[in-house]
């Protein structure tokens, strides 16, 4: 949507041509990932989708409530009007960036409370996964601790 930013950050020409640079991150953060998952790292990513009129509800909201004027800018106007494009582009790198070791969850955020339990359930599953427990002590290793008890 921004070129502009993109040659602000003074990377080498033939990367600007608008594939090359977003295939080449794409890769960066799957590589990234597959490091940290041989690793241990369990890794969930979380899309939080909010429709367009949701989020014209929520900028109405920080308009015609005082204390939530702090979060509305009038660029986020200007920005709105590129919608279609980021849609777009979040469908792309999701689509680039998911794989079975580290998937993307797309989370409808109309309603927040609804976002909130689907998140919460996502981590908590994440969290149960691994089935923890402590290690078993063999017969032979309980002898040792008893013997080594005696001794205390």
């Amino acid at each position: 949507m921004h070129p502009e930013i993109l040659r602000g950050q003074g990377l080498p020409d033939e990367l600007l041509d608008g594939k090359t640079i977003w295939e080449g991150r794409y890769r960066s953060i799957m590589d990234l990932e597959e490091h940290l998952h041989r690793n241990g790292t369990r890794i969930i990513k979380i899309f939080l989708h909010q429709s367009k009129d949701e989020q014209g509800k929520r900028f109405r909201e920080r308009i015609d409530e005082p204390d939530k004027n702090w979060k509305f800018s009038l660029s986020d106007i200007h920005q709105r009007n590129y919608r279609k494009h980021y849609m777009k582009a979040y469908e792309t790198c999701l689509n680039a960036t998911s794989t079975p070791h580290a998937p993307w969850y797309v989370v409808p955020a109309d309603d927040k409370e609804f976002a909130q339990l689907i998140v919460s359930q996502l981590v908590l599953d994440a969290l149960n996964e691994p089935k923890l427990a402590y290690p078993k002590t063999t017969a032979k290793r309980r002898r040792e601790l008893k013997s080594i008890r005696k001794r205390l």
